[in-house]
């Protein structure tokens, strides 16, 4: 019951948000859609990760090379999803207000990420491999 509401909780984060994300964009008064680029970041932050956990299997090393790679890979799209917005502003694409809806998004997300593989990521008897 415990995995129940902890699934509840980050999809309640998740859908909190997208809701920031949408908010930046399609408020009228920003009106412009191109921080819906973000999205990609979104989908592409688990995959290194994902991939380093199947290949690599659990021996108490105290470091592993595909381990730390996936951690590096994934430091750089979490902070391209960051820079993005930013540059965007900067740049006069968008408003610094529909930047900071963004960013905030952005926070929440990636800390919806990260909690579920906290949650789900030990291979106890509920597990994200099960599915």
């Amino acid at each position: 019951m415990a995995g129940i509401k902890a699934l509840i909780s980050l999809s309640f984060g998740g859908a909190i948000g997208l809701m920031f994300l949408m908010l930046g964009c399609a408020l009228p008064v920003y009106d412009r859609y191109w921080p819906l680029f973000v999205l990609f970041f979104y989908i592409l932050s688990p995959i290194p990760y994902c991939i380093s956990r199947r290949v690599v299997d659990d021996t108490d090393a105290a470091s592993n090379a595909c381990k730390e790679l996936a951690l590096f890979l994934t430091t750089g799209i979490v902070v391209s999803a960051f820079g993005l917005p930013i540059i965007f502003a900067r740049a006069a694409v968008i408003e610094w207000g529909a930047c900071a809806l963004v960013l905030t998004g952005n926070v929440v997300i990636f800390a919806t990420i990260l909690g579920f593989f906290l949650v789900f990521g030990s291979n106890d008897d509920f597990s994200w491999q099960q599915w």
